[in-house]
């Protein structure tokens, strides 16, 4: 039996292994195994290339679960909810695969739109308020906005963290309909704010409850998608937030148009009816989230979702892409020395810094862009529908980079552009005085505010380099709870006594941005640097030495030497 050496493209992020040629263990040529492991890094190349093969050919890719001495190594534990399904002689073919993750797509990845589609309704409606006297009527000034943003991206910060370990013990399946439901009524609550102090309780408790709602979701669905597919789910999951932006605006132009009724102001019924929406989508959500692949049978599903023959290959090709994902079960807790270990990994430091920092060139004037409309002359309706264009710009700029970073197999150079998209609109916005045209000033504010949304990249891109279940569910909440610090950072860039034109503010993001810019590159050598030290003390090994570290080691995660780093 010919055993042969198989690596990943260190850019790729994956890792090295002994993989043993199948050809004696199963009854068809090498050749009808389709695309090597290491092509995983060509991203949509590989998938091009899939496209073209023989339908009928074999999918199953080449994985450590193919040499006898690595698959006992990775064998799934008997805790594993899988476990029953792994079987490293299963294969499959391209029309069967394509089936499974089609129905994957329709089952889980629309529905998770769905609800992310719901939060933004909550989490946004709010600059929809703005157009209607909304600050006025509270008897608050901008200020009073800005410790309502503060207060709402610190409480979301806060429970990143704690709402991902309740999910891991409880499963997400659970967790975030629960999450649905209690959010949704405390914003549909708004319709009775009576000033400040009710404005800055409730932007409180909706930020704390929707907190681990994102790293939640992203660990739901690493359990169905291999990594190459994950960051593509994610920029379409992130399109539902542009989609939500943009049909809230029409929406809210025809809910505020119940302004007076019933001696109510329109904002009131915004929250009211959108609340009520939110509340529908969770309680929904507890009977279309099943545990896993293997346990989507119920009382309301007897048949469930998959056959037996989908569900081994479901669980097969996601333990093939990433053997890490059977480390622990979907309802198993993380101890406090996980926890802390995964904090101390210090790989994921220079992802945590581009978290914290990477939005904040355009989160200002994002932020302010409903309220920047109203200064410039524009009326409720008119500010609201005005909304629309950098909402569709950023949408197709998400998808643009979601898809080049597989394309040129490349994080940093896909993440980057947000901030070369961003600084020379942002000099020009510095350069604007109070004689500026108002459809010049409207059409560079759309354009900072359509900014490539490159957040999806990076969240996959932390979950790939976290490579352990137990370091993948810290480091999702960690890199978001470092977004969030940054939200709460920018949300106090313009302040009130610098309007209209926010000379300050604008100056210091200009500043950002090019500190940005130098930190995308350091990442990029810090990762490619990491990479090669490790290949030079791998290739140096004999095939023995490699085998017995693979064996013996007491690595973990990324720290293996056999793991490599995607950049």
């Amino acid at each position: 039996m010919t055993t042969v050496l198989l690596e990943k493209s260190p850019a790729h992020g994956g890792y090295i292994g002994e993989k043993e040629d199948l050809t004696p263990t199963v009854s068809v040529e090498p050749p009808s195994l389709g695309i090597p492991i290491e092509s995983d890094g060509k991203g949509l190349w590989s998938r091009w290339r899939k496209s073209h093969f023989d339908p009928d050919g074999i999918a199953t890719q080449p994985s450590v679960f193919d040499d006898p001495v690595t698959c006992e190594i990775y064998r799934p534990p008997p805790q594993y909810e899988n476990t029953h399904r792994f079987d490293p002689s299963a294969r499959w073919t391209w029309r069967e695969e394509k089936a499974v993750v089609r129905k994957v797509d329709w089952r889980v990845m629309l529905w998770a739109g769905v609800m992310f589609f719901a939060l933004d309704l909550d989490r946004g409606n709010i600059t929809q308020a703005n157009t209607d006297n909304f600050l006025p009527d509270l008897g608050m000034n901008t200020d009073d906005y800005n410790l309502g943003n503060t207060l709402f991206r610190l409480s979301f910060l806060i429970a990143e963290l704690p709402s991902q370990l309740v999910s891991k013990r409880v499963g997400p399946d659970v967790w975030i309909p629960f999450q649905m439901v209690v959010w949704s009524i405390v914003a549909l609550s708004q319709f009775w704010l009576n000033g400040r102090i009710s404005f800055l309780v409730t932007r409180f408790l909706l930020g704390f409850l929707q907190g681990g709602f994102i790293p939640d979701v992203v660990l739901y669905l690493s359990y169905y998608y291999t990594k190459t597919e994950l960051p593509i789910r994610l920029g379409f999951f992130w399109v539902s937030n542009y989609l939500a932006t943009i049909i809230s605006a029409f929406v809210a132009t025809g809910i505020l148009k119940l302004d007076g009724v019933g001696g109510h102001a329109g904002w009131r019924y915004l929250f009211l009816i959108e609340g009520a929406i939110t509340l529908l989508v969770g309680i929904s959500s507890f009977f279309l989230l099943p545990p896993g692949p293997t346990q989507t049978k119920a009382w309301y599903r007897p048949n469930g979702w998959f056959t037996d023959r989908e569900e081994i290959i479901v669980v097969n090709r996601i333990l093939r892409d990433d053997p890490s994902k059977s480390d622990m079960h979907n309802r198993q807790g993380l101890s406090i020395w996980a926890i802390w270990g995964a904090l101390r990994d210090w790989h994921m430091w220079p992802l945590y810094l581009l978290g914290l920092t990477h939005m904040m060139p355009t989160g200002p004037p994002q932020n302010y862009l409903t309220l920047s409309l109203r200064h410039l002359g524009f009326n409720t309706t008119q500010s609201n529908l005005l909304t629309i264009p950098s909402n569709v710009i950023g949408l197709l700029g998400l998808l643009f980079c979601a898809y080049l970073s597989e394309i040129i197999n490349s994080r940093v150079f896909a993440t980057i552009i947000l901030q070369l998209w961003a600084l020379p609109l942002l000099i020009a916005l510095y350069t604007f005085n109070a004689e500026t045209s108002q459809w010049v000033y409207y059409a560079v504010v759309t354009l900072i505010t359509g900014f490539p949304y490159v957040h999806p990249i990076q969240v996959a891109w932390a979950s790939r380099n976290s490579y352990s279940v137990r370091t993948r569910t810290i480091s999702a909440s960690v890199y978001n709870m470092f977004v969030q610090a940054g939200a709460v950072v920018y949300a106090n860039i313009y302040r009130t006594k610098d309007a209209p034109l926010y000379k300050n503010g604008n100056r210091a993001l200009i500043g950002i941005c090019s500190m940005n810019i130098a930190l995308y590159i350091g990442t990029y050598f810090f990762y490619r640097y990491i990479n090669k030290r490790r290949d030079k003390i791998w290739n140096s090994w004999t095939k023995e030495q490699q085998e017995d570290y693979l064996e013996n080691t007491r690595d973990e995660g990324n720290s293996r030497l056999d793991f490599r780093f995607a950049y």
